[in-house]
């Protein structure tokens, strides 16, 4: 029973961080699953509307409708992830099917003939926004060992301070580490005790360690696996002006569950080191909610000619992490099997702001016969920031996304060409790296087709589309500096339904 209390009052006053430049990235990127028709024209909806997916681009969408309707859709996704580690090649694919997208509009036309107001759309939309199923593979070998992180984290820590007390257990000490002195403190911790370094000497003032492994190249194993879901409930209130403009608002209620987990092993040290084999495990959950509201115009300049210019609010996610460890090694202590996937960590909840979003558009419709839309938008990444600022962790971090991330253009471009009953559609889609460097995440590059059938009162929409981005990963955000080269393709099939009544 003592284990069990020491660990939930230990890990309630944890207030120790580690959260990095990697959350503003991953909740500020999203995908465009979407429904069939939206995803098929590359999300090019800005300037068009007529689509439950297309108010994410622009909440003045809705008003486009004709009548009221419902769309329904799912999307089977495949992650594939092509890696390159010291010359090593690896491949994994990951296949989930999911329901993405579920939403209606209510049109209201309005009956006085004077008004210059014609109708009012009411709609509401689930969209997941992004997708976390993922699985990465890395192997190969490296001068660069885990000692590296642990030594990094380590030097300059005294060692009396990560010692175990008396009558203490070990997995208390290593969350009363955490929760008083810090993440790094705990991470020196759990080198020593997981046998992967020792201090320089025996005294408790000392603050210099050194490696317990000898190797001039050792293989590494890496696996990355991640799960969950960013997704975005929108309530939408639109409005047609004359026969010309269309205006739109929006309110956006965002959700997030992240888990990601990381197994890595190393072996293949000298035949003289004391050390012959270490695993290093970590767990990281992550839960919490966003808001975020958009406002948004269209404007038919003529039969021909629409135009679209929308502002997406930034996104303030309010999260919890919580966060474990495992480690192992021939030097690790008796009892370092105690400090498992069951010894929680749990972070004080914080506020990650994703950048605002501008975007405009433009489109030509010929008639019945078919259209062509371009989308432009911009966001500035180094305005993204953690909160609260005033934490000296976050300051780092945010200092991080300052000078490191900068802003990203998105062109989306799509066609539809209409053959009576039925459409067929294609779409391009261009994202600019996140980073001023362009190679931490290289630029990305999409392509979508697919077809549509029109029975009148109801739509089937099919489509697929394909994305390609290189990426250069680290095992560890320190210590082990050689990056795992990447290319990563998500593919998505998917079919939607919408109903009109």
């Amino acid at each position: 029973m003592k284990r069990i209390f020491t660990f939930i009052t230990l890990c309630l006053c944890l207030t120790a961080s580690a959260q990095n430049i990697n959350d503003v990235l991953r909740y500020g990127l999203e995908e465009l699953p979407g429904t069939a028709r939206f995803q098929a024209m590359g999300g090019a909806f800005g300037a068009l509307g007529g689509d439950m997916s297309a108010i994410n681009i622009n909440p003045a969408g809705s008003a486009v409708f004709n009548n009221s309707l419902m769309t329904l859709s799912g999307t089977h996704f495949r992650r594939e992830n092509d890696a390159n580690y010291s010359g090593t090649l690896s491949n994994t694919n990951r296949n989930e099917i999911d329901l993405n997208q579920i939403g209606g509009a209510f049109v209201f036309n309005n009956t006085n003939q004077n008004s210059d107001w014609k109708k009012f759309s009411l709609a509401f939309n689930y969209d997941m926004t992004q997708s976390f199923e993922n699985e990465v593979f890395i192997t190969g070998n490296s001068n660069q060992g885990i000692d590296n992180y642990f030594l990094n984290f380590a030097q300059g820590v005294p060692f009396g301070s990560i010692l175990i007390q008396e009558d203490e257990f070990i997995e208390d000490a290593y969350l009363d580490i955490g929760a008083v002195q810090g993440f790094r403190d705990q991470q020196a911790f759990l080198g020593y005790y997981g046998g992967i370094l020792d201090p320089e000497s025996p005294d408790d003032a000392t603050t210099n360690y050194i490696s317990n492994t000898g190797y001039s190249s050792v293989n590494q194993e890496f696996l990355k696996s991640t799960t969950g879901y960013n997704s975005k409930f929108t309530v939408n209130a639109a409005s047609q002006f004359r026969d010309n403009l269309y205006l739109g608002a929006s309110l956006n209620f965002h959700n997030v569950i992240y888990d990601q987990l990381t197994q890595f092993t190393e072996n293949g040290y000298d035949t003289d080191s004391p050390i012959q084999n270490t695993t290093f495990d970590n767990l990281l959950s992550t839960e919490g909610n966003g808001f975020s509201f958009s406002l948004g115009a269209i404007a038919k300049l003529n039969d021909f000619v629409r135009l679209g210019a929308s502002y997406q609010s930034p996104t303030w996610y309010r999260l919890t992490d919580d966060f474990s460890q495992r480690i192992n090694s021939d030097l690790a202590d008796d009892d370092i099997n105690f400090i498992d996937f069951n010894i929680v960590n749990l972070f004080e909840r914080y506020t990650v702001k994703t950048p605002a979003r501008l975007n405009g558009s433009v489109a030509l419709v010929f008639g019945k016969n078919g259209l062509l839309s371009l989308d432009y938008g911009y966001q500035d990444f180094s305005q993204a920031e953690l909160r609260p600022a005033n934490d000296n962790s976050f300051q780092t971090v945010n200092n991080q996304i300052s000078n490191e991330l900068g802003g990203v253009s998105t062109i989306r471009l799509g066609g539809e060409y209409r053959l009576g009953m039925v459409s067929l559609r294609g779409g391009y889609r261009y994202e600019q790296s996140p980073y001023v460097n362009g190679d931490t995440i290289n630029d990305l590059n999409g392509f979508s087709a697919g077809v549509g059938f029109n029975f009148g009162g109801s739509r089937l929409d099919l489509a697929l589309s394909q994305t390609s981005q290189d990426m250069n990963e680290r095992l560890f955000d320190t210590g082990l500096n050689t990056p795992s080269m990447i290319t990563r393709t998500n593919t998505f099939g998917t079919l939607s339904y919408t109903l009109n009544f």
